[in-house]
């Protein structure tokens, strides 16, 4: 069984949100919904896709941005770990205070659902693996389902995940890399939360940041 994901670059940030989509063409679930995901939401209804949730990687604003909005027009649950369960309610938190020539202050509900690490999530008729991965922020998850891997803002191509944000920390993030996103198959293809895809044996070969 195979999976689709498509690619949107939302927002000022160029932040990566992925559909996901089950073979079938029927269902999908949506990760990471950034600033103005009018265009996400275009394409879900010209598909005619049943969404089943938003999943968000992790809470800073530039990946929650549009999940006011995506949530209600889609009318499925949010996903987050809860180690940032209230960075959706507080804009300080969740850093849309920080850069005011961005973005005003963003703030939505709280997510209906928590994430965990070793969680077997399962969306649209497949199993994703719910790997906690810190160190860019501390809530920050990568989700896995076979060969494919979203990988948030923790590991991207030739680059990582800056951690000198709130609650970010460089050794947690090396620790996540390493211990677990390097224990993969390197053929796994990454998906991150900014920039072009890569995978695993290639950054484990070429990722300056991160040596094997």
């Amino acid at each position: 069984m195979t999976l689709k994901i498509e690619t949107f670059s939302l927002g000022p940030l160029q932040t990566n949100c992925y559909l996901v989509i089950e073979e079938t063409g029927a269902r999908g679930f949506v990760v990471d919904p950034g600033m103005g995901p009018k265009r996400l939401l275009d394409r879900i209804a010209t598909l005619g896709l049943t969404i089943e949730a938003i999943v968000l990687t992790h809470a800073h604003f530039d990946h929650m941005g549009g999940v006011d909005e995506a949530r209600k027009a889609l009318k499925c649950p949010v996903y987050l770990h809860d180690l940032e369960a209230d960075w959706l309610t507080d804009a300080k938190k969740n850093g849309s205070t920080r850069w005011p020539d961005v973005t005003g202050p963003l703030t939505t509900e709280p997510a209906e659902y928590a994430l965990a690490d070793g969680q077997k999530l399962t969306l649209i008729g497949h199993e994703f693996d719910v790997l906690h991965t810190p160190g860019h922020s501390p809530g920050s998850v990568s989700l896995v389902s076979g060969e494919h891997l979203i990988s948030g803002d923790v590991l991207f191509r030739q680059s990582v995940g800056r951690t000198d944000l709130p609650g970010g920390r460089e050794r947690d993030l090396y620790d996540s890399i390493r211990g677990k996103l390097y224990q993969l198959d390197p053929n796994t293809r990454v998906y991150p939360g900014h920039g072009p895809q890569t995978t695993i044996g290639f950054e484990m070969a070429n990722n300056p940041y991160v040596p094997a």
